[in-house]
């Protein structure tokens, strides 16, 4: 089983590529759903990921819930700034999915409306609106693989 990071609507090439990294050295599923920000093919997502795509188990869903019925035994986590609890506050299973919104408005609300015990922030001051995507997929999917014992990674 893997840990599965679903970007809902993601925007910027580069970070849909960071994460697609830190999904290849992970062994995470990475769920794409659209629309998206840009082509599959742009070269600035290419770069980000390197050359690790062909190591990234990537699927394209056309919606959300899309995502959920496809897995609809699955455990859903979403980040918001919206949210009440830490992520750190939450116990993450094998098999969990970590869902984040678009970088310039986060996840929509009928989304965090249907799941307000899910919801998990990160801290931060109130110098900024929100942390950098990508750097909050790594945060949130290195605190699930740290409650899992790394399994499978070395």
């Amino acid at each position: 089983m893997a840990f599965h990071i679903v970007l809902v609507e993601p925007e910027i090439p580069a970070n849909t590529g960071n994460i697609s990294r830190t999904c290849a050295a992970t062994g995470t599923w990475l769920h794409l759903v659209r629309p998206l920000g840009f082509d599959t093919d742009d070269r600035t997502l290419k770069r980000a990921g390197l050359d690790y795509w062909h190591s990234v188990k990537l699927e394209y869903h056309d919606s959300f819930q899309e995502v959920k019925d496809r897995y609809p035994d699955g455990r859903f986590f979403f980040a918001t700034t919206k949210a009440d609890k830490l992520y750190t506050e939450f116990t993450f299973q094998d098999g969990n999915f970590l869902v984040f919104g678009k970088e310039t408005k986060g996840l929509p609300s009928d989304i965090l409306e249907a799941h307000p015990g899910q919801l998990m922030k990160m801290p931060m001051t109130d110098a900024v609106r929100s942390l950098n995507l990508s750097n909050s997929a790594a945060i949130i999917l290195y605190e699930g693989l740290r409650q899992t014992g790394f399994r499978g990674l070395s």
